[in-house]
Formats: C-alpha cells, structure tokens, sequence
C-alpha cells in the first residue's frame, strides 16, 4: 500500500459525486495517496453513471481511454463501480476487459478492499444488496471548498416509466435528521458557504422514518447553522411541494430563492404514461401559488421530449406551457429508450423527431433566458464568487439564481483581490450569451 496513487473519475449526477467523496475518504483512511489525474495513478477508479444512453456511452468511454493508459502501463488497474457497474454486471466483467474489478453500490463502502485485491493480482466482482449503500460516512470533498453536497435520501419509489434509477438504486432510503445537521456542520466547518440539498427526490424526504415530509422541518434546522450562508434546493417533485415547504422558502433568509422543480411534461395523458401526476392546469396553479408567496423566485425544470406515444400536438402543447411559464432555467431532453422500463416497450417516436423536438424547446428557451438576463441589467445582486478567469481576465461568481455546475456565472471587474468563496455585490450591467456581466459595487 506504500506510496501507492489512486484516482476516483466521478461521472454524471451531484448524486454519484456525493458517493465517490465517501469512497476517497475510505481510500485515504486505508493508506492510498489520492491523485486528481488518472494518468497519475496505479489504480483508476470509474464510479460510472448509466441514467440514460448518452451517460452510460460517456462512461463506457472512459473505461476504454483509461484501458489505453494501462496497455501503455501508465496505471496499473482499472475499478468499475457507480450505476453502470450495478445496472450491467455481467455486461461489463464480459465485454470490458480493461476492468479488474466491477463492484456494485452496495461494495462502494469497502472500496478500499477492492484496490487491495486488485493490486494483489485478483479479478474481483462484487454485487451485495443495494441496501448496503453506505448513505452515512465521512467525506473528502471534491467540490471547491465554499459549496458542497448534501445528499438527504438515496433510491426513488416513484417509478417514472421512462426512468431505471429504482431499479438502480433500489428503494428510497432517507436519512436521519442528526446525520444530516452533524454533516452540515462538519462542512460548514470546513468552509462551505452554500449547501445544495439533493436526493433522487428530495421532496420525500423523512416520509419512509418519520411517517410524514420532512424537508421544511430539516430546512429550518440547517438554517440555525452559524456561518452557513446559503441554502439550495434541488430535485423537488411537484406532487410534494406543500404550503408549508412553500412558506419555508419564503420566510427563511438562509434558503435561496430557487426551485428545481423536474416537471418533464404538461400533457396530462402524457404524463399518465410516464406514471406522474398532475396536468397543465394543476401544474400552472402550482406555479403560479410559488411565484406568488415567493417573490423573485428562479424556477428550475426538466422537460422530456418524444416521449413514446407523444403526439405533435402534445409536443406543441409542452412548447406553449414552457414559453408561458418562462421558467427562468430549462433543459430539454430527448427521450432515451432503457431497456427493462415499462416505457421502453410503448411505441416510440423516431431519434430524428425525438432531437427535433428536443432542440426546438431549447431554442425557444434562448429567448426566455435573454428576457431575463436583460432584466437583470442595472441592478445589483449578491454574488459567491468562484474564482478568477484568467482568459476573460476578470472575477466570476453565481448569484442565487445560479446552482453550481448547470447554470450561468456572473462575471465581473473588480478594482480588488476577491477570493473564491467571498460574497460581493456586482451591478449588472450587461449580458453575454446566457452569463451577465458586472462591476464590483463595494
């Protein structure tokens, strides 16, 4: 184990990130020197994603370019785990060669047996039950220091028909309130400014431990963490979103005023068949209640297109609905066909029409998003900055309408040394593709 470097690739969701920081910890408490380039290591971790095809293609990749790394005797092993490894067990010991081990979520936890054994020569595959996914434990944070994580529950009942996370991940699983307010803690301790509440569904949360939805009562009690600034709430399914959560985000400073709120369809036919609730109608009145008790309020949604069965004007229909609303932050995917889900075996629309489709929506979104940014132009807004861009020669940060990772930045010039996790007030005073663009204001 002496002086012996491993690396953890970490693809798709915050989720997935979440449990590749659990498992370097678990390598560092073994002994391993951890290394952020693979190409530096003798043990090159893959926690793959296999959500849909496109993510389980980027992953397959990644295997194979590492494999090219270990023929060149770069490093010396290759471990698969994450959603991939646990979806495809056999495909992946069978048709990738480049892996010495494939190890399943419920192994994430003894990580560090499974680079012994590698090293020790040995092939491994291990598959325990789901249910042994460690949700609980120390973490190396990967994200930079002033925002993190916070993962509340794991697995999802909600079986959409289009989705194979339950048959993944396995059950919704929350955990306990004192686990999470202790790990907040121990992060904010660390540095984190902003904490990014995530699960599969985090509205859920508390529901299968405490017999009732417990994220208001979880949300208050992280805001009562000194020196944690802000607090965000992403994955919320709009079938849970009550009053009472409702009134939390409005009453509570701490909690900024952004939803991610994963709709995927308006069409209430439509969304029978991915096995989700609700209409146009309900869906505008839901809207309509948060943006009435939450002032400034950004919404965040998810919008499938070509879903199988999906006429053209259910399409046009889900088209009229996004530009009405004007969600303030849209992705539109194309439906991806997964096998072993009950809408894999419904009539599908053609790729061609489904990336059609797809990228009409997110055309149409340009206009929304130019209408806000614009609206945004002379006013001062509060930014966590994240660095300085040395190409753009300037300083850049996220407002409150910005999650890390899948949003825009704010760029701004500052006549001062800003340091990465400062909040600072910039006045907007033009806009730059979908990024704004502004001066120190202090």
């Amino acid at each position: 184990m002496e002086n012996i470097k491993v690396s953890i690739v970490s693809l798709g969701c915050a989720k997935n990130r979440v449990d590749a920081e659990m498992m370097l910890y678990k390598l560092k408490e073994a002994g391993y020197i951890l290394t952020d380039d693979p190409a530096k290591a003798d043990v090159a971790i893959v926690n793959t994603c296999g959500f849909i095809e496109s993510a389980k293609q980027e992953s397959i990749d990644e295997i194979i370019e590492l494999g090219k790394l270990k023929e060149e005797g770069t490093i010396k092993h290759i471990v698969v785990t994450g959603c991939l490894a646990e979806r495809y067990k056999e495909m992946i010991a069978k048709e990738l060669p480049e892996a010495d081990a494939v190890i399943g979520l419920g192994a994430n936890g003894d990580i560090a047996k499974a680079v012994k054994a590698v090293l020790e020569g040995s092939h491994t595959e291990s598959f325990p039950d789901k249910a042994l996914h460690p949700l609980d434990g120390k973490r190396i944070q990967s994200t930079p220091l002033h925002y993190a994580y916070l993962r509340v529950a794991d697995g999802c009942d909600n079986c959409c028909t289009y989705c194979a996370i339950p048959l993944i991940r396995g059950h919704f699983r929350s955990r306990k309130m004192e686990d999470i307010i202790a790990e907040a803690k121990y992060l904010v301790e660390g540095g984190v400014k902003e904490l990014n509440v995530i699960a599969q569904d985090t509205t859920r949360y508390g529901e299968d431990i405490y017999g009732k939805l417990m994220l208001p009562e979880l949300l208050r009690e992280l805001c009562k963490i000194e020196d944690l600034c802000w607090i965000r709430i992403l994955y919320c399914y709009p079938d849970r979103i009550t009053d009472e959560l409702i009134d939390t985000i409005a009453q509570e400073d701490k909690i900024v005023k952004y939803i991610d709120l994963p709709l995927q369809h308006c069409n209430g036919r439509v969304l029978k068949a991915m096995n989700r609730k609700g209409d146009r109608q309900s869906l505008t009145a839901l809207i309509n209640k948060i943006r009435e008790r939450i002032p400034n309020v950004v919404l965040r949604t998810t919008l499938i297109a070509g879903f199988p069965t999906e006429t053209e004007e259910e399409f046009d229909e889900v088209a009229e609905f996004a530009k009405e609303i004007g969600f303030e932050r849209l992705g539109c995917f194309a439906y991806s066909q997964e096998e072993d889900t009950p809408a894999a075996e419904l009539a599908q629309v053609e790729e061609e029409e489904r990336r059609f489709r797809a990228n009409a929506i997110m055309e149409q979104q340009q206009y929304t998003m130019e209408s806000f940014n614009n609206s945004r132009i002379g006013t001062t807004v509060e930014v966590l900055t994240e660095g300085f861009d040395r190409y753009a020669e300037c300083y850049f940060g996220r407002s409150y309408a910005d999650a890390p990772e899948v949003d825009p930045n704010v760029f701004f010039i500052a006549d001062r040394k800003v340091q990465a996790g400062e909040f600072v007030k910039v006045k907007i005073t033009d806009v730059l593709d979908c990024d704004l663009i502004g001066d120190l204001a202090e």
